[in-house]
């Protein structure tokens, strides 16, 4: 299991100053370079990948950090004949990153400027605030096998008006073993941070501070190619564990009743039509298990988790890849007075380029979010979410996005359902291979059937030093 790290460790490093990390971003970019070696993309199931330069406002919010923005892009110069590096072009605009023996590592610091005003209901605040972030990518350069490290961190710093500050990390690792021509066994663990959403339905109303999220994650998987037949089985693990909830007149609630353990089993099954098309069949089992039997309600909120789903995965080459799956999920809870959760699946990402310089990314997601209302299981919550890049000069990208949550609770339940759309749109100036100015615009509407509706404006800009 991934050691755990308390909570005090966490709250205090998230409380550092942006110029101390200033400071110590600019020495750690200024590295010497070491030593070389060759590289592969992972691939099932397709990760979610951002190029590291890319603003927050169009980091879907199932999207997580990003590798070497060549594994995202499509529509790449074809490689050499002999397959030798080429040599490094000065006008590129792409940053090289540092040799560490047979690892390359590309890290990202930024600092950038925001402002953003919240409205629920009748009420709003505003505040404008410093944001730190640190991201990057850590690539073995084998000749066989692969290992990868992606990360980011986020701190934030109010400097005028309320809201809370948003703090989030995320760290995955993935170990690629080759074990024969037709093998391919793959090793992954991760942790991530953030502090759970206001208008989350479980969030605490009258709290000054919601709580703070750890998920660690460890998984195995193991493919295997039998001629036209796929077959692949993996299982994974997942604890989350919830900080107190710092309430507004002083107090602290703990919610220790929600730390839990998921364990999911998945095996896939796919004939390949050709290269470019092999439906699958796929089916997974779960079980989570809650810390403590009973939440704080008397409520026993452990399940079981059952899966099927039918999906089509496509490999076009640089314009088209990625799979779609359909599929049902249904959720039993051990505690009787809880309705039994299910329904239709949507899960897969596709990647399409209509041409050089423009890449666009549709991501559906399906998940289930167990509640802490007294005698209500939860929500099955659907997200999609696009994203288009845009080359538009050598120096200039820009990227625009959208995305939207339904959140789908039970008929009979007293919770309303949700849907929360964002869009969001984003500018990158390379000034350099080194230095590239960013700006950012985001909004984003929480509809309610029942309660007020809620709204999020974000506006920023900022610098990113890449090495």
């Amino acid at each position: 299991m991934v050691p755990n790290i308390s909570r005090s460790t966490m709250s205090g490093a998230l409380r550092v100053k942006s110029p101390a990390w200033l400071l110590a971003g600019c020495a750690f970019l200024t590295c010497a370079p070491a030593s070389a070696q060759s590289l592969a993309p992972a691939d099932q199931p397709i990760p979610a990948i951002i190029d590291p330069q890319a603003t927050g406002a169009v980091a879907g919010t199932d999207l997580s950090p990003a590798l070497d923005e060549d594994f995202n892009r499509l529509n790449r110069r074809e490689e050499t004949i002999d397959r030798l590096s080429r040599r490094i072009d000065p006008d590129d605009g792409q940053a090289p990153g540092i040799r560490i023996g047979t690892f390359v590592l590309k890290p990202a610091l930024s600092e950038t400027f925001n402002h953003e005003r919240q409205k629920n209901g009748g009420s709003s605040e505003s505040r404008s605030f410093m944001e730190t972030g640190l991201k990057g990518s850590l690539t073995s350069d084998w000749s066989r096998h692969q290992l990868s490290v992606t990360g980011e961190g986020v701190i934030q710093d109010n400097i005028s008006g309320e809201g809370e500050e948003e703090p989030r990390a995320d760290v995955n690792a993935e170990l690629r073993l080759d074990l024969g021509e037709e093998t391919t066994a793959r090793l992954r663990a991760g942790y991530s941070f953030e502090r759970e959403d206001a208008n989350d339905p479980n969030a605490i109303a009258d709290a000054e501070t919601q709580s703070g999220v750890d998920t660690y994650r460890l998984g195995a998987a193991i493919e295997r190619d039998l001629g036209l037949i796929r077959g692949a089985v993996g299982v994974d693990f997942e604890r989350r564990t919830y900080g107190n909830v710092d309430l507004d007149d002083g107090r602290t609630l703990s919610q220790e009743d929600r730390d839990r353990n998921l364990a999911t089993l998945t095996a896939r099954i796919g004939y390949e039509l050709s290269p470019a098309l092999i439906p699958f069949l796929e089916a997974s089992a779960g079980k989570s298990v809650y810390d403590l039997r009973r939440d704080t309600f008397g409520f026993e909120r452990s399940y079981e988790s059952y899966a099927g789903r039918a999906g089509m995965e496509v490999d076009f080459g640089e314009k088209l890849n990625g799979e779609l799956a359909l599929g049902y999920e249904t959720f039993r809870f051990d505690d009787r007075r809880l309705e039994d959760l299910g329904g239709v699946s949507l899960d897969g990402r596709v990647n399409w380029s209509p041409h050089r310089g423009t890449d666009v990314l549709f991501g559906m997601l399906t998940y289930v979010d167990p509640s802490t209302t007294p005698g209500e299981a939860g929500s099955i919550n659907y997200e999609l979410t696009n994203v288009v890049t845009q080359q538009l000069r050598s120096t200039l990208v820009g990227r625009l996005s959208n995305s939207v949550t339904w959140r789908d609770f039970p008929s009979d339940a007293t919770a309303s359902d949700e849907t929360a759309w964002r869009a969001g749109a984003g500018l990158t100036w390379d000034m350099s291979r080194y230095l590239a100015l960013t700006g950012d615009l985001s909004y984003e509407r929480t509809n309610r059937d029942q309660g007020a509706s809620s709204d999020t404006t974000r506006v920023g800009v900022g610098l990113t030093l890449r090495r």
